[in-house]
């Protein structure tokens, strides 16, 4: 016999579920109804992990009890919005895949008069600023328009500053290198006993802005769209809500790079798509 359910604003709830299952789902309900920010289609097994990680931080013994801290303490909120920020990133992250935007899609990008290239979920800016040094040394940057953002506004700031700790430059720098950097990677910032700062020059034509991949719409059309291991985090549901914003926001010919455990394969929009390199992830808007 099937397991009886109920309605419940449009959505089957399953007589049975856990009480975790239950605290878990009306505290994602509580945070977008309070704050606007939906993570109700977030995968279940990465939103449980640091759901619990909030809850041991804050000294608390169960979900329930983060809800109601959540609700009246807005830096308890703040706090669990880091917790669900994807923050992990390093300059020339994955160096293989740098290397084929230079190969396979700096001579595609070329052809056009000017270029604008959106990083949907950049998190501490290492990306953008990756991807603005290899379009600085193939000539390109001074066409192109950097669009980075990300649903967390104090991840932006850091972003925005150009400034990251020097203890990680060493590694950076051999990434640079693997993936194919023409120059000095030290020539791009300044340094000081414990951080660097990029230079303004390398960040004149980048736009940083707050937005959330969620529940925002498309908000200009881009001719390379960088959205790397953000989706892995989502359920197949808003997976394919994003590719559909992708899809709205990439123009035809426009180039798609994906995170090496994410796909196109069984979207609606796969079949928009032609595959330039299946490795590194890079796809061109067909139809």
């Amino acid at each position: 016999m099937a397991t009886p359910s109920v309605k419940k604003e449009g959505k089957p709830v399953q007589r049975g579920a856990s009480v975790e299952d239950v605290e878990i789902r009306l505290l994602l309900e509580g945070i977008f109804q309070q704050s606007g920010y939906d993570f109700r289609e977030y995968a279940v097994a990465s939103i449980r992990r640091r759901i619990w990680k909030r809850v041991h931080k804050e000294s608390l013994a169960t979900i329930s009890g983060l809800l109601e801290k959540v609700l009246h303490d807005p830096d308890c909120l703040n706090r669990l919005l880091m917790d669900f920020s994807v923050n992990v990133s390093h300059f020339f992250r994955d160096p293989a895949f740098f290397r084929a935007v230079r190969e396979t899609a700096v001579p595609l990008l070329r052809t056009h008069p000017f270029i604008r290239i959106w990083h949907a979920g950049c998190a501490g800016g290492e990306e953008v600023y990756s991807m603005a040094i290899l379009m600085k040394e193939e000539g390109l940057y001074e066409k192109c328009r950097f669009y980075a953002t990300d649903f967390n506004a104090a991840i932006l700031a850091n972003a925005v500053s150009g400034v990251f700790p020097l203890r990680q430059m060493k590694q950076h720098t051999q990434n640079y290198i693997t993936a194919g950097g023409i120059g000095d990677f030290s020539s791009y910032y300044t340094a000081d006993s414990r951080n660097v700062i990029f230079k303004s020059s390398l960040k004149k034509n980048m736009v940083f802005s707050q937005h959330n991949l969620v529940t925002d719409g498309s908000f200009n059309e881009f001719n390379l769209i960088l959205c790397r291991n953000v989706m892995i985090y989502f359920n197949r549901t808003l997976q394919n809500k994003v590719h559909g914003l992708i899809n709205d926001s990439l123009a035809l010919s426009g180039i798609l790079a994906l995170g090496d455990k994410e796909s196109l394969k069984f979207t609606p929009y796969e079949k928009n798509y032609q595959v330039l390199d299946s490795r590194n992830k890079l796809f061109r808007r067909a139809g």
